[in-house]
């Protein structure tokens, strides 16, 4: 394609976006797997372009709105090229010049173009929830976490996130993965914080590798797996990973427990839980089993005590994974934020029948607001005095020790991820 060419495709893929409720990326995949004339590399720049579109949203229209004009997907486009330093006319050249290019510039853009002209994408006169590319609502709340701090992490949140693996230990080691990925001409490094983990220098195509096909490493963010060494399941524990979804981290307690006990990958969604079956298999994983929770259903108070370890990794809000999914920000509103509580605590009261007498719960969220994550236990905990807190253990490093373990993106280099372990009263004899 033309660089022209995937302007053009980049600006209908915007408009896909715009005209669907669907997250982003679920159009994206859609869009470009329905076009197969569009390689490789041009998928990349095309999505580079709509991701860069997306991570400025807020300031783009600002800007847009600031100069009179339309916020449309051509204009959004065109902006975030003569806001980042490209020229109007060369910006210009690009539309109507080919047989695949864009319909050249109407009177309309350029006149917006020309009042752009010289200006960078930010500007003082923004808001704070505008400059922070995040819903007004949320900067107070992420201000009380992060103080200071908050612009660091916002920054790290609008950029790229990088490329995490977990290793499949069922099936080799992390020294052994890299070697082969190697051999695939996939470059990778140890992660910092998790045993387990790899990280590519780049975004790159890995599910046509050869490692990625045979199991031996999976797509998992490093905070992802952190969570999961959280959970500390061994050998011969009953485990149940009460909102599984597609089995991610079941894979990963499944490795950390040798395929040895019993896993039970539990969620309200069939399709989620049928999208793990492949994924397991692929895995080399045969002590896990699924089981659909659905309204009427028995199976919690029929399997109330009998596991060493529930993992509650419960919807949430996801600002922690704003950087994969710049989308998401624009569409959160305080009641998403206030019926997503509501949904933690019943989920919680629901999946602590299940664990046992001296056995552990861990919730974990990829959020990074208190009401979904600290705020939550506490109400749990007095709604639950049997349970306390277990501080996070000397297998992570010193500063993220404590009560709670919190990772985000600009000090950790993962998503922003919230998780606690709980242990349950061991039961006493008279």
């Amino acid at each position: 394609m033309t660089p022209a060419g995937r302007l053009q495709a980049a600006i209908e893929l915007l408009e896909a976006i715009e005209s669907d409720r669907r997250p982003a990326d679920a159009v994206a995949n859609e869009f470009l797997r329905t076009r197969r004339f569009i390689g490789g590399g041009d998928r990349r720049d095309i999505s580079e372009t709509v991701w860069g579109v997306l991570r400025a949203r807020r300031r783009l229209g600002w800007w847009i709105e600031r100069v009179d004009a339309a916020p449309t997907p051509r204009l959004m486009v065109l902006a975030l090229m003569v806001l980042g330093g490209i020229t109007v006319h060369r910006a210009a050249a690009e539309f109507g010049g080919s047989r695949f290019a864009p319909p050249a510039l109407d009177d309309e853009e350029r006149r917006a173009l020309e009042k752009l002209d010289k200006h960078t994408l930010d500007h003082p006169n923004m808001s704070d929830g505008i400059r922070l590319e995040m819903p007004d609502f949320v900067v107070p709340l992420l201000r009380a976490r992060f103080g200071d701090r908050l612009e660091a992490e916002s920054d790290a949140l609008m950029q790229p996130a990088p490329l995490d693996m977990r290793v499949n230990l069922l099936k080799t080691t992390r020294e052994e993965a890299i070697g082969l990925l190697a051999k695939a001409k996939l470059k990778a490094e140890p992660t910092k914080l998790s045993p387990w983990g790899v990280r590519l220098a780049a975004r790159q195509s890995v599910t046509t590798a050869a490692p990625f096909r045979d199991g031996l490493v999976e797509i998992q963010d490093e905070g992802s797996q952190l969570v999961a060494l959280l959970a500390d399941a061994k050998p011969g524990m009953r485990v149940a990973d009460y909102c599984a979804g597609a089995g991610g981290k079941t894979l990963a307690l499944a490795m950390t427990m040798e395929n040895k006990g019993h896993i039970v990958a539990c969620d309200v969604s069939s399709p989620r839980l049928d999208g793990a079956i492949k994924r397991l298999r692929r895995a080399g994983v045969h002590n896990a089993e699924r089981h659909l929770l659905e309204p009427g259903d028995k199976w919690t108070k029929r399997q109330a005590g009998k596991f060493d370890v529930v993992l509650v990794d419960a919807p949430c809000t996801g600002t922690g994974t704003w950087r994969r999914n710049p989308d998401a920000r624009l569409r959160l509103t305080e009641t998403d934020l206030a019926e997503l509580t509501v949904k933690q605590a019943k989920i919680l009261d629901e999946a602590q029948r299940l664990v046992k007498p001296g056995g552990a719960l861990i919730y974990a969220t990829c959020s990074m607001l208190a009401a979904e994550n600290e705020d939550q236990i506490t109400a749990f905990l007095h709604r639950q005095p049997g349970f306390r807190v277990m501080p996070v253990g000397e297998t992570f490093p010193g500063y993220l020790r404590g009560a709670y373990l919190r990772l985000s993106p600009a000090r950790d280099g993962t998503d922003g991820f919230f998780a606690c372990r709980m242990e349950r009263a061991a039961a006493t004899t008279a």
